[in-house]
């Protein structure tokens, strides 16, 4: 079974409605402005909480003329890293403002660190939790140095294999205050014949923590499919619009595409409910609309009875359907009218 744990008054388990991350990633596009409509947009759509990137293109890589410093394929092909990340990223100046939007609407904000002065920097600011992105799972030195200011984290798995995941889960353990990992498919956008939900299943036997999924397919059946595997967080990119563009834009909803996948997720979550032993719809309502034996033509007192007298039919009131092989060739107790449900006492014993 696994655990819960807590980001300020949300708990966050298999027992509890999902927690749902509106990224703001890049999605800003350079501007404040568009930034703190953002996070307007998610406290809208009933998410729980936004995140932000917390890093300087020269914090997550260096600006050098090598090969492997450039994109090749997908969606930012032909980029080189430093200027990706010089794009994408969120100014530091900006996040007292969006930590404080986000606080007058009721979400949570926090953010992925992705060096320790980043960190250090998210303390200033009285972060609640922190998530480790997928391409720094592999840092333990950073993920012990988050660990240590005893916060919720949330891990991101989408690259590592099962033994760097439990090297990162060693790391964050020092943490009291619990964490949690998400399935991840870390192609953008990722396809959903690769996301492989059967993980989340594996993940939580495996490490016993409360897992979740960071998403990057379009649309959001995906998401939805895994709360029914026990996903717990579901972590989606938002833009305002896709047409504007943006480093993240094509695979991130808009502001009502979002508020349908919350939507959904808390409404396939509240459907899950636990297995129904004790079959509470048999004994409401529309029990009364099963069928059940009914005399369907009158009968005289002594009349053996036939299938055209008798007859499993709707509402419910008679007898079940199973006695018929009973009743049938007995003698009628009394005068039968059309219409009445057939009970014991009408047949001679």
């Amino acid at each position: 079974m696994t655990q819960s744990f807590q980001i300020k008054d949300r708990h966050i388990g298999r027992d509890h409605s999902p927690y749902i991350i509106a990224e703001l990633s890049g999605n800003h596009n350079g501007d404040l402005e568009r930034a703190l409509a953002l996070v307007d947009a998610a406290a809208q759509t009933g998410a729980d909480a936004v995140k932000l990137q917390t890093y300087t293109a020269d914090t997550i890589t260096i600006d050098v003329n090598r090969p492997e410093f450039h994109i090749k394929g997908g969606t930012w092909d032909g980029r080189s890293l430093h200027e990706l990340y010089q794009e994408a990223s969120t100014p530091w100046d900006w996040h007292e403002a969006l930590f404080k939007r986000a606080a007058d609407h009721g979400l949570h904000c926090f953010s992925s660190p992705f060096d320790p002065t980043a960190v250090e920097f998210l303390e200033t600011l009285d972060a609640p939790a922190y998530k480790i992105a997928s391409f720094e799972l592999v840092d333990t030195p950073l993920i012990r140095r988050v660990a240590a200011k005893n916060k919720p984290m949330i891990m991101s798995t989408g690259i590592a294999n099962l033994a760097e995941i439990e090297e990162a889960c060693a790391a964050a353990r020092g943490a009291e205050a619990g964490f949690a990992l998400l399935h991840c498919i870390s192609a953008y956008p990722a396809k959903p014949e690769d996301m492989r939900l059967q993980t989340i299943e594996m993940l939580a036997k495996t490490f016993g923590v409360p897992i979740g999924l960071s998403d990057h397919t379009l649309g959001s059946a995906v998401a939805v499919a895994s709360i029914a595997l026990g996903a717990c967080i579901i972590e989606k990119h938002i833009t305002l619009a896709r047409a504007d563009g943006g480093p993240d834009a094509s695979f991130s909803l808009e502001p009502d595409e979002f508020k349908q996948l919350v939507d959904d997720c808390r409404m396939a979550h509240a459907a899950l409910g636990p297995a129904a032993t004790d079959r509470k719809g048999v004994g409401g309502a529309n029990a009364q609309f099963r069928r059940s034996l009914y005399v369907v033509s009158d009968v005289k007192a002594g009349e053996i009875l036939t299938e055209e007298q008798v007859r499993s039919i709707r509402p419910g009131n008679g007898l079940a359907p199973k006695h018929l092989d009973d009743i049938l060739g007995k003698p009628a107790a009394r005068d039968l009218q059309r219409g009445e449900p057939f009970a014991w006492e009408m047949i001679k014993s």
